[in-house]
């Protein structure tokens, strides 16, 4: 019984930076780690699924303590069976590269696992030669690029003003010279942006200079930051996969398993995943199913009125995401919730 315990204790403060495993589009069953608050992020994605980046933060430092975020890997990697995690993957409530002790975490997470390990990342800060070789280690890094132009790249990525679109070029062929791993490019399609012909081509001859081992080609399905945000639609993606080549392929939602376990109330398990992954209604009800009916209605109503939580409505679909997010056209209603701010 004491051994019991202190495994549930330890599960329970694993849920601060660790959360999953998770099913991700390209990974499995992803175990995440996330050591940047919400929303810390150099740039403000018009389809980010969670929320507008206000104010946008372009600042390295240790935002949460690196040697906490071991210690609570470990704890949760002691209480799950190997075959339940596919990867350990970085990706943060924001840029994960903004935290300043990723390379030391990278290092020591290799040790604690023989499970590969992924960062997840927009790639502006590849341009610095000290965050390559803190990614180094890694055995798949997966930056973003949605644009094949200075112009479009600041339409649809508003990043930090000094983050230009030569520097997150550069960036990424001088990592992709030194990285001896999986470099998979993100191509995030979003209808009447980059979906066109002309911008294709701009893409696909930036992206023929990086050289990329994979281009995931993904559509918007979690709610966006912007309302007016619409997935490329089925002409459009046969466009891009055409125009970008056989690097090229399409990466659909994944419909897998959420792990919520090791926590004493539904309303806590919701929060920890929302937080980095706004979830559709029917799939938070799927992922507590070992819960009665009337436990999860209260823990959602619950959620709603305390403030922890906020429904955004997207693409006629309701999703639960994390209070503190920014959504346009929920701003007032959030304003009005009680313990919210």
């Amino acid at each position: 019984m004491t051994q019991h315990r202190a495994i549930h204790q330890t599960t329970r403060l694993a849920r601060r930076y660790v959360f999953g495993p998770a099913p991700s589009r390209r990974l499995g069953q992803s175990l995440g780690i996330d050591t940047i608050p919400l929303k810390t992020c150099n740039w403000n994605c018009v389809y980010c699924q969670l929320g507008r980046s206000e104010p946008l933060i372009h600042e390295r430092k240790e935002y949460v303590p690196r040697e906490a975020v071991l210690e609570e890997l470990r704890a949760v990697l002691a209480t799950h069976r190997p075959e339940e995690i596919d990867w350990v993957t970085f990706v943060g409530s924001g840029e994960p590269t903004l935290h300043s002790g990723i390379g030391w975490l990278i290092r020591e997470v290799k040790k604690l696992t023989d499970k590969p390990v992924a960062v997840i990342t927009n790639g502006s800060l590849l341009y610095l030669p000290e965050v390559r070789e803190e990614l180094a280690p890694t055995d798949a890094v997966m930056p973003t690029l949605d644009a094949g132009t200075p112009d479009l790249y600041r339409k649809i990525n508003r990043p930090w003003p000094e983050l230009t679109f030569q520097r997150l070029v550069e960036g990424l062929r001088a990592f992709r010279a030194e990285y001896e791993n999986r470099l998979w490019i993100e191509v995030m399609l979003v209808k009447g942006m980059n979906d066109s012909e002309e911008a294709l081509h701009d893409l696909a001859r930036v992206l023929g200079a990086i050289g990329p081992d994979q281009v995931h080609i993904l559509l918007p399905d979690r709610p966006p930051a912007e309302v007016w945000v619409q997935p490329a639609d089925e002409d459009a993606v046969l466009r891009a996969m055409a125009i970008l080549g056989d690097v090229a392929q399409v990466v659909h939602p994944r419909e897998g398993i959420f792990n919520l376990s090791g926590f004493e109330n539904p309303l806590d398990a919701i929060v920890a995943i929302i937080t980095r992954h706004p979830m559709r209604e029917d799939q938070i009800r799927r992922a507590l199913a070992g819960w009665s009916p009337g436990r999860v209605d209260a823990a959602l109503s619950e959620l709603e009125r305390s403030g922890r939580a906020q429904v955004v409505e997207r693409y006629g679909v309701r999703f639960w995401s994390a209070a503190p997010a920014h959504y346009p056209e929920t701003e007032q209603s959030l304003r009005t919730q009680p313990g919210t701010r």
